[in-house]
C-alpha cells in the first residue's frame, strides 16, 4: 500500500509538473508574439534580444542589426576597469586599478557631466571606481572618457573580440561628435549586449568576488527605461543609453528564481519619449513571464521534495 501511495504521489507530481512546463511554453510563445507587436508598431527601428539566463532560450527581434549603443557602451568600459583589477591582483603590470586616484582636471570636462563639473579643479582626488559610480549612476561622460583614457580603448575592444562579440566596439570617447560623423560610432547588436550580460551572470570574465562588485556597481539606482515599470524592490544591473533619435537599455533583471538579460536598441526614433515607453513595456512584459516562471519554479521544487 505504501508503494502504491508513493507512485501515485510521484504520477500526480509529473502530471503537474507537465502542465507547467506546457503552460509555460505557451506564456513564452504569448510574450514572443507581444514583444514581436511592440517592434512593429514602433515608428522607428528597433531591435529587441530576451535570454533566460536559467536555460538559454531567446527572444529575439532585429537582435543582429547593428545600432548605436549612446551610453550603453559604459557597460564595456566598466567591465574592462574590473578586468584589470583582477589583472593586477594576478600580479600583472600596468594595469588600471579600482582605487588608482584621479586628480580633477578641468580641461578634461565634456557635456552632460553633472558630477564632475562640480568638483574642485587641481584639489578634488577619487578613484576609479568612484569615477566608474559617476559614470553608471548620472553616466557623467567626463567620468567615462577619463576611464577609457586609463583602461584603453584598445583593451575595451579586445576583451570584446574575446568573448566572440564582433559588432560590439568602442570606437570614440563621448561627446566626440567630429569622429561620429567620420563614422567612428559605438555600436552593438541587441543580441551580442544579451551575450554581454549573460557571460557576466555566469562568472565567465571576473572571478565570484569581482563580479559581485561589478553587478552591484552595476545595479546601482539610476534613471532608465527597464526598470521604469516594475516592481520597487527589482535588482536591474543595467546602462541606458540615449542619443537625438535613439535609445536604448541593456541589462540583467534578477526575478527570484529566473533572471533574464535582455537589450532594446532603437534607432531612427520620430517620438524619442515613445521608444523610451517601448523599452518599458518590453521590459514589464518579459518580467511578467519570468515572475511567473520563478513560482513555477519553487512550485516544482516542492512537488518534488515530498
Amino acid at each position: 500500500m505504501r508503494f502504491a501511495i508513493i507512485a501515485i504521489t510521484l504520477a500526480l507530481a509529473s502530471d503537474t509538473i507537465g502542465q507547467q512546463t506546457s503552460q509555460a511554453d505557451l506564456s513564452w510563445k504569448k510574450l514572443d508574439a507581444r514583444v514581436g507587436e511592440i517592434a512593429e508598431q514602433f515608428d522607428g527601428v528597433m531591435g529587441v534580444a530576451i535570454v533566460d539566463l536559467t536555460d538559454g532560450r531567446m527572444i529575439s527581434r532585429n537582435a543582429d542589426r547593428v545600432f548605436p549603443t549612446a551610453s550603453s557602451i559604459k557597460i564595456a568600459i566598466l567591465l574592462e576597469l574590473y578586468h584589470q583589477e583582477q589583472e593586477a591582483r594576478g600580479g600583472a603590470g600596468g594595469k588600471a586599478k579600482l582605487n588608482d586616484i584621479y586628480t580633477f582636471d578641468p580641461k578634461e570636462l565634456v557635456e552632460f557631466s553633472q558630477i564632475m563639473a562640480g568638483l574642485t579643479p587641481g584639489v578634488t582626488r577619487i578613484t576609479n571606481r568612484d569615477l566608474a559610480q559617476f559614470m553608471v549612476a548620472v553616466s557623467d561622460n567626463t567620468a567615462a572618457n577619463i576611464l577609457i583614457d586609463r583602461v584603453g580603448k584598445d583593451n575595451v575592444n579586445a576583451m570584446l573580440r574575446g568573448l566572440g562579440l564582433t559588432k560590439t566596439m568602442l570606437r570614440r570617447k563621448m561627446m566626440d561628435f567630429a569622429a561620429a560623423r567620420r563614422g567612428e560610432e559605438n555600436t552593438s547588436t541587441p543580441e551580442e549586449m544579451a551575450r554581454l550580460l549573460g557571460a557576466i551572470y555566469q562568472g565567465r570574465i571576473l572571478k565570484k568576488e569581482l563580479n559581485e562588485l561589478f553587478i552591484k556597481q552595476l545595479s546601482t539606482l539610476k534613471e532608465s527605461y527597464i526598470p521604469h515599470d516594475l516592481p520597487a524592490g527589482v535588482q536591474v544591473a543595467n546602462k541606458p543609453g540615449n542619443l537625438q533619435n535613439v535609445r536604448t537599455d541593456s541589462g540583467i533583471v534578477f526575478v527570484k528564481d529566473r533572471p533574464f538579460a535582455m537589450s532594446v536598441m532603437t534607432s531612427s526614433a520620430r517620438d524619442e519619449r515613445a521608444a523610451e515607453r517601448a523599452i518599458s513595456e518590453i521590459a514589464l512584459e518579459a518580467y511578467h513571464y519570468f515572475e511567473m516562471r520563478g513560482k513555477t519554479s519553487d512550485q516544482g521544487r516542492a512537488l518534488e521534495a515530498r
